[in-house]
């Protein structure tokens, strides 16, 4: 099928959404027992982390971890949300730092001020929905907190209702008011972060929707999410590369296969360049990846960091390009924002 499609349904009884484009699986979420980012809790302090800056917290889903902690006494309830997916036996990852989230709209606590996303380059409509943000939020309690929230009109923005848009800003301002005033309390869930179904309605671009009962199905999904259980990945010209996760980071081997021209290396790792992102976010990867390119010469570096640069370009989850390494290999650090990919049983319910 040409062009992208979202389908909505299930994955061995999991909440799940896809995105395709022309038949290529490019995002996958599913749903896990673990708390979902987005998710707010009323947290209290535990203990600081001496040497680290940061601090235990307490939450009704077990132990979390804030980093860079000023101020924050043990005992001491605070405000914080869920940042992506722990590694097992470790604290869940939180923020102090609060967004209120959805397709149109983000509320953000402590950064005041009216933006419009810099993708919306029509002057006129930005113009508009400035107007339209001032309008909804005349008078309304978020811009008396100290500081005042702010206001983040997305890109989806540009072609939607203003009646959807007004709608999405008060929803999240009237939110962002009554979770600010409850920090009073025992450790308390306050909201839930959003599954697959309205993470795909709240993230991804429009496309065609399949929420049938058989759309996985329908669209074979089921081979596509086996292809992802395999560590090797096929690319352009015969090339290849491995993406093989262990406890410490993820190793990622880049080959030329049969290819055996002065390019072959320079070719194998631009191709590993452009999917890795894709592979990294489907397969629900993050933290430390090491990646052995195929053997180039040291001025063909610079091209394979631009074609990485590129890729990454699009991507939501923060990712530090570390560099080379003296033993010619490539670093990245990379948000650790999704689940890892389940285990495979009899495909989806």
């Amino acid at each position: 099928m040409k062009g992208m499609t979202i389908l909505l349904g299930e994955w061995n009884g999991a909440e799940a959404a896809a995105l395709l484009r022309d038949g290529r699986l490019e995002d996958l979420v599913i749903d896990t027992d673990a708390p979902r980012p987005g998710t707010i809790y009323r947290a209290k302090a535990d203990r600081p982390v001496k040497g680290q800056g940061g601090m235990f917290l307490s939450t009704p889903d077990g132990s979390a971890f804030l980093r860079q902690v000023k101020g924050l006494s043990p005992g001491e309830p605070i405000l914080v949300q869920v940042t992506g997916h722990a590694e097992p036996g470790k604290a869940i990852p939180v923020t102090s730092r609060i967004l209120f989230k959805s397709r149109h709209a983000i509320v953000t606590p402590g950064a005041p001020g009216l933006n419009v996303s810099r993708a919306i380059r029509d002057e006129a409509r930005r113009d508009d929905l400035l107007a339209l943000a001032n309008e909804v939020l005349a008078g309304h309690p978020v811009l008396a907190l100290d500081p005042p929230a702010g206001l983040i009109l997305r890109s989806a923005a540009e072609a939607a209702e203003d009646h959807d848009i007004a709608t999405d800003i008060a929803a999240m301002a009237d939110l962002c008011a009554a979770v600010l005033g409850d920090l009073a309390g025992q450790p308390e869930k306050l909201v839930e972060g959003d599954g697959p179904h309205d993470f795909a309605w709240r993230d991804w671009p429009d496309a065609p929707v399949d929420d049938s009962a058989t759309a996985f199905a329908d669209h074979d999904v089921a081979t596509l999410i086996e292809a992802l259980h395999r560590p090797e990945v096929r690319l352009s010209g015969g090339a290849s590369m491995w993406i093989e996760p262990t406890r410490a980071m993820v190793a990622v081997d880049v080959n030329t296969g049969g290819d055996t021209s002065p390019a072959a290396g320079l070719k194998a790792n631009l191709a590993a360049a452009r999917d890795l992102p894709r592979q990294l976010r489907l397969r629900g990867l993050g933290g430390q990846i090491v990646i052995d390119p195929a053997p180039m010469p040291k001025k063909d570096r610079k091209s394979f960091e631009g074609a990485l640069r590129a890729a990454l370009k699009g991507e939501q989850f923060e990712t530090v390009l570390a560099g080379w390494t003296q033993m010619g290999l490539y670093e990245l650090q990379r948000q650790r924002a999704r689940a890892p990919l389940p285990p495979l049983t009899d495909g989806p319910a």
